[in-house]
């Protein structure tokens, strides 16, 4: 694993496109502050870039460098959570300002898995994690049911969990706002 993360991080460091596992799907990612990068991921899923991006870091005390205002429920169900959940909030800063959606809004995760934590926390940036599909396919739930033209799409394919055949599932998604607003966006 160690080689994999060396390797992405170079790619990354780059400017370039990863296809890699996550702590739900396989992503596709790039350097979430580079705004090249991130049209790249749109131009291979073939994705309006008015449709925004969520992001992966590696914990909660990144959350203040990338998101305005933090509300401190989003604390509170990052660490009861048991599964993967992505929070989306209201205003997000210091990133591509095409990953944001057209509220300045942003969709982060902190992530738990091995791969993509270590990945974040040796980047020390956000992680761009899109599901590894064109728009509109079904999502990939492991690496064998990946698209072949998305494969061939992006600078390095990471090697580490590329035969584990368990289907896994997106993340819920949450978008919390100004005062207690809380909407579930997907269970």
């Amino acid at each position: 694993m160690e080689e994999e993360i060396k390797k992405s991080i170079e790619v990354l460091r780059a400017g370039g496109v990863l296809l890699y596992p996550t702590d739900t799907v396989w992503g596709l990612g790039c350097d979430a502050t580079n705004e090249t990068a991130v049209k790249r991921i749109y131009e291979i899923k073939q994705r309006a870039d008015s449709k925004a991006l969520l992001l992966l870091i590696d914990s909660v005390g990144k959350l203040q460098g990338y998101v305005d205002e933090v509300p401190e429920l989003a604390y509170d169900i990052i660490e009861m959570s048991e599964k993967p959940i992505t929070i989306i909030y209201s205003k997000g800063k210091n990133l591509a300002t095409n990953v944001l959606a057209d509220d300045g809004s942003i969709g982060i995760r902190v992530t738990r898995e091995l791969f993509s934590r270590t990945l974040c926390e040796r980047f020390r940036r956000p992680i761009v994690s899109t599901s590894a599909n064109i728009s509109g396919a079904p999502t990939p739930r492991n690496f064998s049911q990946i698209a072949l033209e998305v494969i061939e799409s992006v600078d390095y394919v990471v090697g580490y969990r590329q035969t584990d055949l368990s289907e896994a599932t997106a993340s819920s998604i949450i978008k919390l706002g100004p005062g207690s607003f809380v909407q579930v966006i997907r269970e």
